[in-house]
């Protein structure tokens, strides 16, 4: 627990007046399983991570108008039914907020320490994290989001950390905004998980996204890269029948529509990580980049080079860092380069001796 969760005059290990692991002076029985009131997220640059579900299933929208169509999906023995507000359904771009929630948790506990499904957050640090807008606007439409997290509901039979249950909920469970008065930006957000995410972050059901996720602007590109990172993950290729991604993908546009924008999609190239390619028998196939190869989204690198610069710059984030290296890629030219890894990791080098 951070010590700005920990109430005055409580030491670290301490939650409630009460000692974790320890019996009280009442003869009470010790809070072996304390939990902070809520986890303040001031992780910087905490690596992105998405949960296995809403990877695999398709419960965000990709419109971008209102989408209140009631949604029904079953696949593998798996039911989901989504019901959206008056507001419409959750997008895939409102999930960005709880991908930054995910995240923050995960950085946490891969830290040793205590979390909660209530969040406090500063709304300019989920902004930046995800690549949006910190206008006026982007204030606004965030306050959106929150009100289609929160109204969006879903009955479902969904395993998290190894448990069956079939049971209704909000995407968020609540939120809260506190800005100063006559229409000041936001001083802090305050969000509740639903019990069902915080589950799934607590088994460590989650997968690292590219940060170049964020920087994706159609919904379908979006929801297609979670869909390769899900089932190709580091594997070489994964192959799978248009019908079959149209289903995956919760598109609601006629197979013909979704077949062009798949080809349209193969011809950018633009997804982070993972190339697509159409091959006879209206199948696609989705194959992880070779380290080095360039795509839209800059030079991809190694597992290898990722673990030697974390040798050179113990406790850096390393795929912030490779961000970086790739802006600075993008600005000084595109150079070709024979070693993506080793001008990656000459570039690190030159920065710690700056």
């Amino acid at each position: 627990m951070s010590a700005a969760t920990r109430p005055p005059g409580q030491g670290a290990g301490q939650v409630s007046g009460q000692g974790a692991g320890r019996t009280s002076d009442s003869g009470l029985l010790p809070d072996r399983h304390p939990t902070a009131d809520f986890f303040v997220c001031d992780i910087f640059d905490a690596a992105p991570k998405d949960d296995l579900g809403s990877m695999e299933h398709p419960i965000f929208s990709l419109s971008t108008r209102p989408d209140r169509r009631l949604l029904s999906y079953d696949h593998n023995g798996t039911q989901i039914d989504v019901i959206p507000s008056v507001k419409g359904r959750a997008t895939i771009h409102d999930k960005d907020i709880l991908i930054y929630c995910v995240s923050q948790l995960m950085a946490a506990l891969n830290a040793g320490r205590e979390v909660s499904r209530t969040l406090q957050l500063k709304a300019h640090d989920l902004l930046v994290a995800t690549n949006r807008d910190t206008s006026g606007d982007g204030y606004t439409r965030l306050k959106d989001a929150f009100e289609r997290l929160a109204g969006t509901r879903i009955t479902t039979n969904m395993t998290t950390g190894g448990i069956e249950t079939t049971r209704g909920f909000g995407l968020i469970e609540s939120w809260e905004i506190v800005r100063r008065s006559r229409g000041g930006r936001m001083i802090s957000v305050t969000v509740t998980l639903s019990e069902w995410l915080f589950r799934a972050v607590l088994a460590k059901s989650v997968l690292t996204l590219s940060r170049d996720y964020f920087r994706l602007r159609k919904p379908l590109e979006r929801r297609i890269y979670e869909l390769a990172r899900k089932h190709c993950g580091r594997q070489a290729s994964w192959q799978v029948s248009v019908g079959t991604l149209h289903k995956k993908s919760g598109s609601a546009a006629p197979v013909r529509v979704f077949r062009a924008a798949l080809r349209k999609m193969i011809a950018e190239a633009a997804l982070p990580d993972y190339a697509l390619r159409e091959v006879p028998g209206d199948m696609i196939v989705i194959e992880r980049l070779r380290p080095g190869r360039a795509t839209a989204s800059g030079p991809q690198l190694s597992e290898e080079a990722f673990d030697a610069a974390r040798a050179l710059r113990p406790g850096a984030d390393v795929h912030a860092l490779a961000a970086r290296w790739r802006g600075w890629w993008e600005e000084t030219g595109r150079p070709r380069l024979g070693n993506a890894d080793a001008a990656f990791l000459g570039w690190v080098k030159a920065q710690e001796r700056g």
